[in-house]
């Protein structure tokens, strides 16, 4: 045990420091949430918050697998917090001014965004230089773990510390966070150069980069629709995010606190799931887990909010919906891993994130709208059924919301489980892998 932990030491400083830095960035982006929602009181103007973030990463993902290449991985990560610190002084500044304005957000959240591009996976690319080859399930596993304690401390945090000190009280317990992994990456963590690449790599010119792995995709079927399905998924789960705090924030059960422990039962379902993952033998076919796992996420927490209006019941349907999800994702990434060649898979990562998440701003900004502009107008004076199913006041129109995404969620998986059905991994996969 000494020596796994003398062996690991420069990656577990490096982790811990910045899943530290991790929690208090979530922390802040909570609390940012629950100010624009005070702000504002609208579920688009919060939605495009996520939009502005999200944006800049999905256009310049097809890249950036090529720019983390060529750059030294020490000096974009430091580079990179640095300037996510600034925007957030920026915001401390404007909020001690009394000047803050949700434009101001929606500009920080595209910068910031655009400087996670490349940190990302230049992080990521550090955490496996600093890792023995015999240890990378156990790494693995802890970067599991931590994603999914900061899916469950970041937003009972936020709301606490939201409710007696203010978001400055957020921001500073950011900012000394962001000093805890800068300083370890500055001062102790020394990360090795990756191998030289080759000379032809070298030379490759980004768009080229980008075709290659575009190419790979078009001829590998099973990859490309599997992908596109998950897009498809995105564009659902993404205006279900958009659609949560206002659901929750405006019923007369909610509130701040009911929302931070709502968001919270998804990091406890997807760390349950994660152990249920790791556990469960290998399935004989992994599309088919792939796709009754979002079946049951979607339909089943969508449709249980949409007619429930207590803290208990939307608990219980994040925990039903955000458990499966590591199932999922898990064969996710054994079919990606497995089937795509070694030399090919950073050029088509960065086009799959691409292809996968570029639904995501789209999505969170429909979910916005729809709710303020459709949903919410439509059940201000609903009587009868619709008031029976939905209630009135505020949140009713986001519940209305969240069954037309259950049942469009329950569509999308019926059409391309059938589309997926024909396939049986590994054979296809191998297949796949040999005409390449």
């Amino acid at each position: 045990m000494k020596k796994t932990i003398q062996e690991l030491k420069p990656f577990l400083i490096l982790w811990s420091t910045q899943s530290l830095s991790r929690l208090g960035s979530s922390m802040t982006g909570f609390a940012l949430t629950l100010w624009l929602y005070e702000a504002t009181s609208s579920a688009l103007k919060m939605a495009l918050a996520s939009v502005c973030s999200y944006a800049p990463y999905v256009l310049m993902s097809i890249f950036a697998g090529a720019l983390s290449d060529r750059w030294d991985k020490r000096k974009t990560m430091l580079i990179s917090d640095a300037f996510a610190a600034l925007c957030t002084v920026a915001v401390l500044v404007l909020l001690k001014t009394a000047s803050l304005r949700p434009w101001h957000l929606y500009v920080l959240n595209a910068l910031n965004g655009l400087m996670n591009t490349v940190q990302s996976p230049a992080g990521d690319v550090a955490m496996t230089l600093l890792t023995p080859k015999e240890h990378y399930q156990r790494v693995s596993g802890l970067k599991s773990f931590t994603n999914s304690l900061n899916t469950i401390l970041h937003p009972i945090l936020a709301t606490a510390l939201f409710s007696l000190a203010g978001l400055s009280g957020v921001i500073y317990v950011d900012l000394c966070t962001f000093f805890a992994a800068f300083g370890a990456l500055l001062f102790v963590v020394r990360i090795p150069s990756p191998a030289a690449p080759s000379e032809g790599a070298d030379k490759e010119g980004l768009l080229a980069s980008a075709r290659d792995g575009l190419s790979y995709l078009r001829n590998n079927s099973l990859i490309l629709r599997l992908i596109l399905f998950l897009a498809g998924v995105n564009l659902i789960a993404s205006a279900f995010d958009a659609v949560l705090p206002p659901y929750v924030l405006s019923r007369e059960n909610g509130g701040e606190a009911a929302l931070g422990l709502v968001t919270a039962c998804a990091g406890f379902a997807s760390l349950l799931g994660s152990v249920l993952a790791t556990l469960l033998p290998p399935p004989k076919n992994r599309v088919r887990v792939i796709v009754v796992s979002i079946l049951f996420s979607l339909g089943v927490e969508n449709l249980i909010l949409a007619f429930v209006r207590t803290p208990l019941w939307w608990c219980l349907a994040q925990l039903a919906g955000w458990s499966v999800i590591p199932l999922m994702n898990a064969n996710m990434d054994v079919i990606i891993r497995s089937t795509v060649p070694t030399e090919m898979q950073g050029r088509v990562f960065s086009c799959r994130n691409t292809l996968q998440f570029f639904t995501i701003p789209i999505g969170t900004f429909l979910g916005g709208f729809m709710v303020d502009k459709v949903c919410a107008p439509l059940m201000t004076h609903a009587s009868g059924i619709p008031a029976l199913l939905f209630g009135t006041g505020g949140g009713s129109g986001a519940a209305l919301m969240m069954l037309m995404l259950g049942v469009s969620g329950i569509v999308l998986c019926l059409v391309f489980g059938s589309i997926l059905s024909r396939y049986r991994y590994p054979i296809e996969a191998e297949a796949a892998e040999e005409r390449y």
